[in-house]
């Protein structure tokens, strides 16, 4: 039988190795076509940047509101968004390609645009630089904080620790979106800067949860015929699992569609621009696709119960999200460089998949370091029991 130790060593390896090489050709690509390359890269950036910060947000969640299904999947949240000082180190590049991003970083662009002109003040290269140096260390704050508790959590007599990580997360869950807003603002929403939202960032958001919990149902199925997972994991965890995963499929769905609607019934020049250049042509293809499969299909799967409880239905479930939101994030990003239609470069996908090597690399090394399974939470789910019994 194959034990967990294999496995991450395996995802250890083949994704360090493999996620590197493969973002080497993408970059040596990358010197022919560096203008194709940078829009590549953000596009895999935010992705895996997106994956690292939802992990963030639900692993405060469950200290907030506590539930059995994050005491089985905490080690999973935690080897998740401390990708963050990862991601911190693969944003470098983009400085290098902003002029090719960001019309804001172009002096002549500057000169011909009003607009461009009267947001100079604030979307200039060295804010951009500044504030996303600002954006990491937060986050990465909030990262190694959570982690440092919850390791010491686990020794024995540390068990009050459990009210500081609630206090952590409290001010987590205001702080961390409220940074990740402006970083996206910088980030995607400049790159169109005549384009606004004010939920743009709630959606954005709301994916990344989604694919949070996509990613830890993987890995529990992935583990759960293991110790120490196997006397532990049931499917009422799955249960409870593919119920976040329901409301979050129906809450991105709710924010997408609420700005669809105001932008559009609006009809304001400001704001349906954005929106003309991703319903023409082929990018209206991607745009049915993206509703039917990171909803309509999910949504109607997720509403039985048996498939919830099915690992492997679920897990099935998980991988379509998991590329639909990929085709999702494309779309909000890549029609700004080619309105005209669908454009897919080499470099996306290589850039794409080297990235998630590097990235899933990195989450199986924090795997390793530690026990799989946090056991105070589980000390403490059994003592709740024992005492719910007695009673």
């Amino acid at each position: 039988m194959t034990t967990n130790i294999t496995k991450m060593d395996r995802l250890q390896k083949s994704g360090l190795f493999g996620g590197a090489l493969v973002l080497g050709i993408a970059c040596r690509g990358g010197a022919f076509t560096p203008r194709e390359f940078f829009i590549s890269y953000l596009f895999g950036f935010i992705f895996w940047f997106g994956l690292a910060l939802g992990c963030l947000i639900v692993c405060m969640i469950h200290h907030l509101a506590g539930g059995n299904w994050g005491n089985v999947t905490r080690r999973f949240l935690e080897a998740g968004f401390m990708t963050l000082p990862l991601m911190g180190v693969l944003f470098i590049p983009l400085l290098f390609g902003l002029q090719d991003l960001y019309a804001w970083a172009r002096p002549e662009a500057v000169a011909h645009s009003k607009i461009l002109q009267q947001k100079a003040a604030y979307e200039n290269v060295p804010g951009f630089v500044v504030r996303a140096f600002v954006f990491f260390a937060i986050l990465i704050f909030f990262a190694l904080r959570l982690r440092s508790l919850s390791l010491r959590l686990d020794r024995p007599g540390n068990d009050s620790l459990a009210v500081r990580m609630k206090q952590v997360s409290g001010a987590g869950v205001v702080i961390v979106p409220f940074t990740a807003t402006f970083a996206f603002v910088d980030w995607i929403m400049s790159i169109e800067p005549a384009w606004f939202s004010t939920i743009f960032a709630v959606i954005l958001m709301a994916g990344e949860v989604l694919m949070a919990f996509a990613l830890i149902v993987t890995v529990l199925a992935w583990f759960s015929g293991n110790m120490p997972f196997l006397d532990v994991v049931n499917s009422k965890h799955f249960l409870d699992l593919g119920n976040f995963l329901l409301t979050f499929v129906m809450f991105w769905t709710y924010v997408a569609f609420s700005q669809f609607l105001i932008i559009y019934s609006g009809n304001q020049p400001g704001e349906i621009g954005w929106y003309l250049h991703r319903i023409t042509g082929g990018w209206k293809i991607l745009l049915s696709a993206v509703a039917l499969f990171n909803f309509f299909v999910p949504f109607l799967l997720l509403l039985f119960r048996g498939v919830k409880k099915n690992r492997r239905t679920l897990v099935s479930i998980c991988i379509l999200l998991f590329f639909v939101h990929a085709a999702a994030t494309f779309w909000m990003i890549v029609p700004t460089f080619h309105p005209d239609g669908i454009f897919l470069h080499w470099t996306t996908i290589a850039v794409w998949v080297g990235m998630g090597g590097i990235w899933l690399g990195t989450f199986a090394t924090s795997l390793k370091r530690h026990p799989l399974l946090a056991r105070t939470n589980v000390r403490i789910e059994n003592v709740s029991l024992q005492t719910l019994n007695a009673n």
